[in-house]
Order: structure tokens, then C-alpha cells, then sequence
């Protein structure tokens, strides 16, 4: 088995040399779009073998290996300006520009691969020497493929930390619990609207793979996983993060999920289950809060997935997703969206995670919500807010606390697994206690449809403050009274 974690490191090094690339999510695209060509050409390889009618959708001549081509599959291939010359202007343009009359859905990916990445190498020495590293890996070995997939995971992380990418990686141990309650069935359409890089799909390819028996089972995975990302570099990460767990022809539309009309999803496009951690403390974009009903328009990107997840979802079909300590509370809108929610889905668990979840990337406070669509009574007394009319009856909630001793998560020291494990126990026979509680929907109701519901066995921990605090505190307030007050003088002007 080839040395995975050396070959990486060894082209990151490679990488570092280059003049072209600037900092690390240029990196990560960079290798990003030569994994994807490798492993798709890889997979060809094994297409070919089982199908001799399977035509690959890229042209012998750009093609990886070195029966085809000899630009990248041959250690002794084209080199230096050549090289650079034919990414440049023979490859990208070539694979931009695919054919797409066939209807050859992995003429579709590779397309919309390189129409949304770049090459940002300068030097076709170097970019010579990272092809002849990833050529030492093989991905139709399983011990290769599962090596690479254990690796891809910090790659994965390594595009979090990148600064401006905005992107924000799940803890594996995050989408592996929720994956793990919710419990999607071979046969279930399973859908993550908003899939990054891919976490939740994957686990649940892997959940799914435990209980396939035969190949015809394990194909209906593939038919049935699927997901929307609308970045390009995430969406180059996750496709290849899907055919590393065996998915042929991933199923990720290249878009927003809220750039259409809710109107136009209708119950062919309903799933059974969504496993998501959907943006959060964004601004959508392009006026796509007109998408969706009046009562729901807001900038605020998780509000409107949210609304989007709820319809999406079958009658009976279940959802687990993260969500900001700020959906579940505030008027307006806010309060409207939670309204429906309780009224349209069984909103059964809040699990609440310490703030440090996601540090040093973001510091909001965030929930695990678990809920499954069910029908809503909408008589007269259910509109003026009956507690009859809702789906839910009661919520449980689940105080998540930080492991003894530890002060927070960190990037090196993530929240892990085996945390979830006391709830996965408590799951299935659930009983109140100092971590966990329910609130009934009436309580709800009363609140405002407030789910920002603290333990009520936990006392408030009064802060004290030192002299340096409480004089930057009192800066503070001089300079907010100070700006106040300069606005007010100017409307008087």
C-alpha cells in the first residue's frame, strides 16, 4: 500500500514552491481539481473493465492514464512550459466544454467541475512533479481508496481553516450521530440541501452500505443519495468525496437550493430523509428570499432553509440539522418560521452544544434539531394558535456539556464520538434529569414559539468581572453614547 499520508504531504511541499499559489484554499482547489481527474480516470478504468460498451466522457487525448494520454498518467510525460501550456489552454478548455448531447451524466460533473475551478501553477516543472505523486496512488485498491478517504477527512478540515472560503466543516462526530438517530432505510430518498463538502452524505453512504445485502441494493444507494451545493470548490470536494465511497455518478446539483421558487418543488421532488447543517448567519443572494412565501421572506439564509427543508420533506419523513441559537428565538419572521415548524413537524429533540462546538471558525451557540413532517390540523382554533392544531406535543432537550476539565473544543482538540454515546442511550428510554428536560407545546405557545429554552435545573453563573474589563466595558459604552449622540445632532441639523 503506497505511504497516502507522505504522498500528500509531499505535494503540499511541492505546492509551496509555487509562485502561483497563495494561500491554502488556493492549494486545496488546486489539488482539489487534480484528485477529482485522477480518481475519475481511475474509476474509468474499473467502468471499462466491467463494461465494454462504457465509453469514458473525456477525450483519450486529456485523459489521466498512460494508455491514453501522456500528460499526466506517464512520470515521463510533458513537463515545464508544455505542460503548463496544455492545462492551460488545451485541458480547462476542453473539459469546460464537453459535450453534453449524449446525456452522459459523468459528462455533466466533469464539466461542471471545470467550469467553477482554475489552475492557479505557474511552473509545469512543479506541476509535473505533484502528477507523478498522485500517480503512485491507485484508487481502484481498496486499501488505497480507504487510506485516501481517512486523509480526504482533514483535507476537508485543512479548507475550513482556509480564512476566506467561507466554508464551515461539521465535526465527523456532529454528522455522524445525527446520521446514526435518524436512521435513513435502503430505499429512502435522502437529501442534504445545502452539502458542503459532503459529511452528512457520506456517512450516510457508509450507514446505508451496513445494510445492503447484493449489488442491486447498494446500486439504490446511489439512487438515492442526494445533494445542492452552489460553491464551486465544495462542489468539486463533494463529488469527489462521493465516487471515493462508490457513487458512480453522484447526484449534487450545482446551485442554490433557494434560487427557485418554492412553488416549483412538488412531491416528486419530496424525500424521506435531510440530514443538513444548513448556512447560517448569512445574507442570501440575489433576491432569492422572493422565492418563498410572503410570510417567510427574510435575508437570513438558515430561516429560509429551513422553510425549504419542511417542504421537502415527505409526510412521515425525518430530518436532524444544526441551527444557530438564533432561529430559535426573535419576532417577526423568525417566530412566523418556528410557528410553522411546530405546526407542520414533530419538533421531538433539541439537543443544545456548548458554544465551542465549531471554534475557532465561529463561536455562535448552536442546536441539534430533530423533527419528522406530519399533518397539521388547520380548523379555525388551529390558526389562532391551538395547541391541537400542532404536530408537536412536547420537545425534549438535551444539555450537551464540554468533557470534565475541558474549558472548550478547539481545532485540536474537536468534540469526538464517543461524547454522543450517553445520548444514544438515553434516545430510546428517556427520562428527565439535570442535563435533560421537556417542555409541552401550551409552554411553547405561551413563549412566543421561543425554543431558546435554558435547563431549568441550571442556576445563572454570575460573572465577575475584574477592573480591566469593567473599564473596557464603560469605553464601550462611552463610545456607543458618544456616536448616539452625533447621529441625533445631525438629524436636528
Amino acid at each position: 500500500m503506497s505511504n497516502i499520508g507522505g504522498i500528500i504531504k509531499s505535494i503540499q511541499q511541492i505546492m509551496w514552491q509555487d509562485t502561483g499559489l497563495n494561500g491554502d484554499a488556493q492549494r486545496i482547489e488546486q489539488l482539489g481539481w487534480m484528485l477529482f481527474l485522477k480518481i475519475f480516470s481511475d474509476k474509468d478504468k474499473e467502468l471499462e473493465l466491467l463494461d465494454d460498451n462504457y465509453t469514458s466522457p473525456i477525450p483519450d487525448h486529456f485523459h489521466w492514464v498512460k494508455e491514453k494520454g501522456n500528460w499526466a498518467g506517464d512520470d515521463e510525460g510533458m513537463t515545464g512550459d508544455e505542460l503548463l501550456e496544455f492545462v492551460d489552454r488545451q485541458l480547462f478548455p476542453a473539459l469546460r466544454n464537453l459535450d453534453l448531447s449524449t446525456g452522459n451524466q459523468r459528462a455533466v460533473i466533469v464539466r461542471e467541475v471545470f467550469e467553477g475551478n482554475n489552475n492557479y501553477m505557474k511552473s509545469g516543472i512543479n506541476i509535473r512533479k505533484v502528477l507523478n505523486k498522485l500517480n503512485e496512488i491507485d484508487f481502484n485498491k481498496a486499501k488505497d481508496r480507504h487510506a485516501f478517504g481517512e486523509l480526504y477527512e482533514t483535507i476537508l478540515k485543512d479548507l475550513q481553516s482556509a480564512g476566506k472560503s467561507g466554508e464551515f466543516y461539521t465535526p465527523r462526530a456532529i454528522t455522524q450521530f445525527i446520521t446514526d438517530v435518524v436512521n435513513p432505510q435502503l430505499g429512502e430518498k435522502i437529501l442534504d440541501p445545502a452539502c458542503g463538502t459532503g459529511g452528512y452524505l457520506t456517512c450516510a453512504i457508509e450507514h446505508l452500505k451496513k445494510q445492503a445485502k447484493n449489488v442491486e441494493q447498494r446500486k439504490s444507494i446511489e439512487e438515492n443519495i442526494a445533494g445542492w451545493e452552489y460553491k464551486p470548490l465544495p462542489y468539486l470536494l463533494v463529488t469527489t468525496n462521493l465516487i471515493l465511497h462508490d457513487i458512480e455518478v453522484p447526484n449534487i446539483k450545482f446551485g442554490d437550493a433557494l434560487d427557485q421558487p418554492l412553488s416549483n418543488f412538488t412531491e416528486k421532488h419530496r424525500v424521506n430523509v435531510i440530514l443538513a447543517n444548513p448556512p447560517f448567519g448569512g445574507i442570501v443572494a440575489n433576491g432569492n428570499e422572493s422565492n418563498f412565501p410572503q410570510t417567510y421572506r427574510t435575508k437570513e439564509s438558515a430561516d429560509l432553509f429551513l422553510i425549504l427543508m419542511i417542504h421537502l420533506l415527505k409526510h412521515g419523513g425525518r430530518a436532524g440539522i444544526v441551527l444557530p441559537d438564533g432561529s430559535l428565538t426573535g419576532d417577526g419572521v423568525k417566530q412566523r418560521v418556528r410557528e410553522k415548524l411546530l405546526r407542520d413537524c414533530n419538533l421531538h429533540t433539541i439537543i443544545r452544544l456548548p458554544n465551542s462546538v465549531f471554534q475557532p471558525y465561529a463561536t455562535v451557540a448552536t442546536n441539534l434539531l430533530f423533527f419528522d413532517k406530519g399533518d397539521s390540523n388547520s380548523s379555525p382554533s388551529g390558526r389562532l394558535g391551538g395547541a391541537d392544531s400542532f404536530a408537536t406535543k412536547e420537545i425534549w432537550y438535551y444539555e450537551h456539556r464540554l468533557p470534565e476539565g475541558a474549558k472548550a473544543y478547539s481545532k485540536t482538540k474537536p468534540i469526538q464520538a464517543k461524547e454522543f454515546e450517553p445520548i444514544k442511550k438515553w434516545w430510546n428510554n428517556r427520562a428527565e434529569s439535570d442535563i435533560c428536560w421537556k417542555v409541552n407545546i401550551k409552554t411553547i405557545i405561551e413563549r412566543g414559539y421561543d425554543l431558546d429554552i435554558k435547563n431549568p435545573t441550571k442556576a445563572e453563573v454570575e460573572h465577575e468581572y475584574n477592573s480591566l474589563e469593567l473599564m473596557e466595558m464603560l469605553d464601550k459604552s462611552f463610545l456607543k453614547s458618544h456616536d448616539l449622540l452625533m447621529t441625533l445632532k445631525g438629524a436636528l441639523k
